[in-house]
C-alpha cells in the first residue's frame, strides 16, 4: 500500500469529504440484519446457535452460549503474567478517568426566599444491566473488555454482560475471558453478530435482555445495534478507525510515521491521515512508510499553508483520533473542538489510549467526533427531573394555563390550575 500525497487548496471541508469518501462504502446489510433480528426473536437460543454454526465456528458444534465461573476462572488462572499486569493497570486508569467524569445530583432553586420557591432536582441514576460487544475476527480485543465492563461498572451498572464470537474451535479466546474475570462481567456469552445484538435486546432461554448496549464490531454488528435502537440504548455507530497527526517541522518523523502506521494495523477501511505544512517532514515521514506491510489501511500526507489550515482541516475531517507533533503543532490543543481523543505531544502516541492511558477507546468514528463522545459512565447513567412545586403553584400555573390552553390541551391548564389557592385552600 503506498502512502499518496496531496495538498490542502480551498476548502478545508471539501479536501476533508473526499479523504472520507477513500473509505469504500460497506453496502446495506439493513435486510439480512432484519432478518436475523427476527429469527432470534422467533428461536431464541435455537437460532442463536444456527448462526454461530454459520458464521463462526466454520460448522463444528457451538458451544453453550453461557461461559461458566470455572471457564473464567481457569481462564485468569493462566493468563500470562505481564498480559495480567497490563490489563490491571489498564483497569486501574480506565476506571479513574471515567469515575472523574460521573455527573454529581444538582438541585436547582427557582425564585425568592418566600414560599413561592420551589426546586427541581437533576438526578443521576444507573441502568439496570448492559451488554459490551467483543469483536471476534483479527485478533482478541481484551482492551475493549476493560473499556467497556470497567466504565459500566463505575458509572453503578449491577449486572454488565459480555459477548464475544467463538472461534473455529466453539470457544472465545482465554484471553478475552481472563479480562472479563478480572474486570468484573456479570455473565459471558459465546456469541456475535447481529444475532448477538439481537439477543441481548430481546432475550432468549439463555441470555438475559439488558438496557444498553455498546462496543465495536462490523457492519452487521453496527447496524443491528441501530435496529434495536428504542427497545435498548446504544453507544452510537463504530465505523472503521481513523487517525489524523497534524506535525510541524519540528517533529520527529519516524513518529508520525509509526503513530500512523500503527493505526493502519486495525485492516481494510482504516483511513490514516498525516498533515503538515513541512514539505520535507512529509517527504520523510513517506519515506518511513515505505514498504510497509500492505494492512489494507488508506494513507494520505496532506501540505497545508500552515497550522491554521491544518487545524480546519482538521476540524473539517472530525477525526476519531487526533494526535498533535511539534511545538507548533501542539500548540493548536486548546483550539481542538472535534476529536474524539485528542493526544498532545511526542511522548504519547494514540497507541497509549488505545490500552493504557485511562481514556476510553470506543470513539466516535466517521466524522462523528462533531456531536458524538467517547464511552463513559453517561452512556450507562440516565438523569431525569424531580420536581416540587411547593408555594409557587399558584404563579405557575397562572403563567402556564394560557400557554395549554394556545396548544389546545384545556386539561393541561386544568390540571395546573387545581393546585391554585382558593379562599384559602389549595
Amino acid at each position: 500500500m503506498t502512502t499518496e500525497q496531496v495538498s490542502l487548496i480551498g476548502d478545508p471541508a471539501a479536501l476533508a469529504a473526499e479523504l472520507r469518501a477513500l473509505v469504500p462504502d460497506s453496502g446495506s446489510v439493513s435486510e439480512a440484519v432484519a432478518g436475523i433480528i427476527a429469527r432470534v426473536r422467533e428461536g431464541g437460543d435455537e437460532a442463536v446457535r444456527e448462526y454461530t454454526l454459520r458464521f463462526d465456528t466454520g460448522g463444528a458444534q457451538p458451544r453453550p452460549l453461557v461461559v461458566s465461573e470455572a471457564e473464567l476462572d481457569g481462564a485468569a488462572d493462566r493468563l500470562d503474567p505481564a498480559v495480567r499486569a497490563g490489563l490491571e493497570h489498564a483497569a486501574e486508569n480506565v476506571g479513574r478517568v471515567a469515575a472523574a467524569g460521573l455527573a454529581s445530583d444538582v438541585v436547582v432553586r427557582i425564585g425568592g426566599e418566600d414560599e413561592t420557591r420551589y426546586e427541581v432536582a437533576l438526578r443521576g441514576v444507573p441502568v439496570a444491566s448492559a451488554a459490551v460487544y467483543v469483536p471476534g475476527g483479527r485478533a482478541p480485543y481484551p482492551s475493549t473488555v476493560i473499556m467497556g465492563v470497567v466504565t459500566a461498572r463505575v458509572a453503578g451498572v449491577e449486572n454488565v454482560a459480555v459477548c464475544a464470537p467463538p472461534g473455529a474451535d466453539g470457544e472465545i479466546h482465554p484471553v478475552i475471558l481472563a479480562a472479563c474475570r478480572m474486570a468484573g462481567a456479570s455473565a459471558v456469552y459465546r456469541m456475535g453478530g447481529a444475532q448477538a445484538i439481537a439477543s441481548l435486546a430481546y432475550g432468549t432461554e439463555s441470555v438475559a435482555p439488558v438496557d444498553v448496549i455498546v462496543g465495536p464490531g462490523n457492519l452487521y454488528v453496527q447496524e443491528a445495534k441501530h435496529q434495536v435502537i428504542g427497545q435498548v440504548g446504544i453507544d452510537g455507530f463504530a465505523g472503521p478507525s481513523d487517525l489524523v497527526v497534524i506535525a510541524d517541522a519540528g517533529a520527529d518523523p519516524a513518529l508520525v510515521a509509526i503513530d500512523l502506521l500503527a493505526q493502519g494495523e486495525h485492516g481494510p477501511g482504516t483511513l490514516v491521515v498525516g498533515i503538515s505544512d513541512s514539505a520535507e517532514l512529509l517527504s520523510a515521514v513517506g519515506e518511513a512508510m515505505a514498504g510497509s506491510p500492505d494492512t489494507g489501511a488508506i494513507r494520505r500526507l496532506v501540505a497545508v499553508e500552515d497550522m491554521d489550515h491544518a487545524l480546519s482541516l482538521a476540524e473539517a475531517f472530525a477525526p476519531e483520533h487526533l494526535e498533535l507533533l511539534g511545538h507548533g503543532a501542539e500548540a493548536l490543543a486548546a483550539q481542538v473542538s472535534r476529536a474524539g481523543c485528542l493526544f498532545v505531544g511526542a511522548a504519547g502516541g494514540s497507541a497509549f489510549g488505545d490500552y493504557i492511558a485511562g481514556s476510553n477507546h470506543v470513539l466516535p468514528t466517521g466524522g462523528a467526533a462533531r456531536f458524538a463522545s467517547a464511552l463513559s459512565p453517561a452512556h450507562f447513567r440516565r438523569r431525569f427531573s424531580e420536581v416540587r412545586i411547593g408555594g409557587a403553584a399558584e404563579a405557575l400555573a397562572r403563567a402556564a394555563a394560557p400557554v395549554a390552553r394556545a396548544e389546545g390541551f384545556e386539561l393541561h391548564a386544568r390540571s395546573m390550575e387545581a393546585r391554585v389557592r382558593q379562599n384559602g385552600d389549595s
